[in-house]
């Protein structure tokens, strides 16, 4: 068996490839070093682990022993967890994007000894199929042209990096906008661009594959409350309830897989990712504290037990991602299928349920004798049935002519049964990675929603995974660490480390009251603000690692699967100053808010998050103070509402440092300030109720 230097990494995806008869580098100045020394080219690989095309392009040609002796011969090759690396996935995902149209994963970029980009796509077969060059053939042109071409290959790379290196600069302020003024005008073009693009009926924004896209939930939702636009509440209800109800939602086990690749939410790229589960439980959540609708609710907590049950490290902290694929047979783990782990036969459904039952579960969740997916290109599901909410309970009591109670018993004693069956399945790889951004996430969803489902475990898992990041994530001069696994703490810390942790210490604060999350929170905003504001245009780089910064300092600033650091970060900005008074907070609010005000302007679409940022600087600025032993009917009555624009503080001494009206605040009552102008205390809920209102 070959290994290669991949064997000495920590990430999961690199050990995936250290077996492989590449000769491969991590990313790192050996691999830089040897491309001079011997006047090689690079050849850079990006993907992650539970990447199902990643899979693919490794089984067909980083395992193949005659590419791979081509690929040896030829280049220098590297392998880089996007997970890991994602300033250094941003910068060149740009180039590609910039040259061939499209970008995805696998990512695969032919780079000159000095790290420039000069060809880049991302999967290529083992031969010219799909319209697509063959990767021999691809590996025997660059190699060609390297030999052939050098002259036009440096002349071209290096004047793409400076076209890409001037793009990531951004364009000067918005006139107008130099102030930190935020211009309510972005708010309503995104609210017709997202109408425009909006599918009524199967709910999602454009056409298949729907991706959930939760920055976008977020914004209608803030959109609403301050103009009461009854579409933008519609649009996100019906959004949520689609995808509550289909393929894309694990109907026995609960979490979300990464996307639909139909239109109607019903056939699911299966992998699981944390950030995506953490960021649809805050959609659901804010949506039922609007609608008080039991799907939302219920969706919120199946996707934290999810977590909780198959996503939870033992230290506390929360797991990266499951793969789409799985083996259907444990004698053969490397023979394995997309989404198999999730599918069900009709035989052995009737096998575990019996006839009768079988039919009753069949008629719930859409199942078919033959299997139910019908749109299969790829021949992945023949007979094959991915369950999805076809119709109610009391649909089916009433098709089956039974007693609804009856109905409901034996469909969930049956929902048992299957997925107890389903365990004994070879699981999905697990990529064990612990990540500080995405593990943010994840600490806001549980915070939330332990103060709004009024649930204290999901409280203690809140807890447990940020004291997990503070303590073994955070260098000994404050800065914080991007990555944890198998007992090393590595990687600087990016910017969405530091803007995904401060949102969650601060949201962690508001549901538990311990100051010692808003003292770090503040600590760790002051930290990011050293390593990575740039203090004379406005915003944050995306990294302050070495290699990142020689090729590109990038800022990022689109909100798509997770939302950029910069917009989190503004949010934070903005929260922590109406919390402290601190002027250096409002200063660097103001510069990010001119940053990136001519984008927003512009392209509002690509920004839903920042918008979410902008709508609470346009709201009026409310302030709770619960002075005293909180009253557990008032704190309900806070949560109970969506209220995305206050800010809850518990008054006494620790935050009279920085509020010093709040010493003087005498309780059991709740205050509820205005521009820092408070209402006289009140201590019962309906008048508490009232100043709400």
């Amino acid at each position: 068996m070959h290994t290669n230097r991949l064997i000495h990494e920590k990430s999961p995806y690199l050990l995936q490839h250290a077996h492989n008869p590449v000769d491969w580098y991590p990313w790192g100045e050996d691999a830089f070093e040897r491309a001079r020394r011997e006047d090689k080219p690079i050849f850079l690989s990006i993907g992650y682990s539970t990447c199902h095309w990643c899979h693919v392009m490794e089984r067909e040609s980083f395992e193949n022993e005659d590419i791979a002796a081509l690929m040896n011969r030829w280049f220098v090759s590297i392998k880089i967890d996007r997970e890991e690396r994602p300033d250094i996935d941003h910068i060149y995902m740009s180039y590609v994007q910039a040259t061939t149209g499209g970008g995805g994963w696998p990512m695969s970029v032919w780079l000159t000894p000095d790290l420039k980009p000069f060809v880049g796509g991302t999967y290529f077969p083992p031969d010219s199929r799909y319209g697509r060059a063959g990767f021999p053939m691809v590996l025997e042109r660059v190699a060609e042209a390297w030999k052939q071409d050098r002259d036009r290959i440096l002349k071209s790379s290096s004047d793409m990096m400076d076209q890409l290196r001037a793009q990531a600069a951004g364009q000067p302020a918005a006139e107008g906008a130099v102030d930190g003024a935020v211009d309510t005008g972005a708010m309503d073009s995104a609210f017709q661009q997202f109408r425009r693009s909006f599918d009524s009926k199967r709910g999602g924004f454009g056409n298949a594959p729907k991706f959930p896209r939760p920055s976008v939930h977020n914004f209608l939702l803030r959109y609403w409350k301050r103009t009461r636009n009854e579409e933008a509440l519609d649009m996100v209800a019906t959004t949520l309830i689609a995808m509550e109800k289909g393929g894309m939602n694990d109907q026995l086990g609960g979490g979300f897989h990464r996307y639909s690749v139909d239109e109607y939410w019903f056939v699911p790229h299966f992998e699981k990712m944390l950030y995506d589960q953490a960021q649809l439980v805050i959609s659901y959540l804010e949506g039922f504290q609007i609608t008080a609708n039991d799907a939302m609710e219920r969706a919120a907590r199946r996707t934290l037990d999810y977590l909780l049950r198959d996503m939870t490290a033992p230290e506390g902290a929360f797991w990266s991602a499951e793969d789409a694929d799985s083996a259907p047979d444990a004698a053969r783990p490397h023979d394995k299928s997309e989404g198999f782990f999730y599918v069900w036969t009709w035989s052995e459904t009737v096998g575990l349920l019996g006839e009768e039952h079988a039919r009753w579960f069949a008629f719930r969740y859409g199942m078919d004798r033959a299997g139910n997916v019908e749109n299969d290109p790829h021949h992945e599901f023949p007979g094959l049935n991915i369950l999805f909410q076809a119709h109610t309970y009391e649909e089916t009591a009433h098709h089956f002519e039974r007693d609804a109670e009856e109905i409901v018993r034996a469909l969930t004693e049956a929902e048992r049964k299957l997925f107890a069956a389903r365990a004994q399945r070879p699981r999905p790889h697990l990529d064990d990675k612990i990540l500080t951004a995405w593990n943010g996430l994840a600490i806001s969803a549980f915070a939330k929603a332990a103060a709004i489902l009024r649930e204290p475990r999901y409280e203690a898992a809140a807890r447990r995974a940020a004291d997990f990041i503070l303590s073994a994530l955070r260098a000994p001069d404050g800065s914080l660490l991007r990555r944890y696994r198998a007992g090393e703490a590595g990687i600087a810390g990016m910017l969405d480390d530091y803007a995904f942790f401060v949102q969650a210490l601060l949201d962690l604060y508001e549901v538990t009251f311990d100051f010692a999350y808003l003292t770090h929170a503040i600590n760790i905003a002051e930290r990011q603000s050293a390593l990575l504001e740039d203090r004379e245009s406005g915003g944050f780089f995306a990294s302050s690692q070495e290699d990142a910064m020689r090729l590109m300092r990038a800022k990022d600033d689109y909100d798509g699967a997770e939302p950029s650091g910069n917009s989190v970060a503004l949010m934070n900005l903005l929260r922590l100053h109406r919390i402290t008074g601190r002027e250096d907070f409002n200063a660097s609010a103001r510069r990010l808010i001119s940053a990136f005000a001519d984008r927003v302007i512009k392209m509002p679409y690509a920004m839903p998050q920042m918008l979410c940022a902008w709508e609470y600087e346009a709201a009026e600025p409310r302030e709770i103070l619960i002075a005293g032993a909180p009253d557990p009917d008032m704190v309900r009555e806070i949560w109970r509402r969506f209220d995305p624009n206050r800010i809850l503080l518990r008054a006494g001494e620790e935050i009279a440092r920085y509020r010093p009206e709040a010493a003087e605040m005498r309780g059991p009552a709740v205050y509820v300030c205005r521009n820092f102008v408070c209402n006289a205390p009140v201590n019962t809920v309906e008048d508490f109720a009232g100043l709400l209102e």
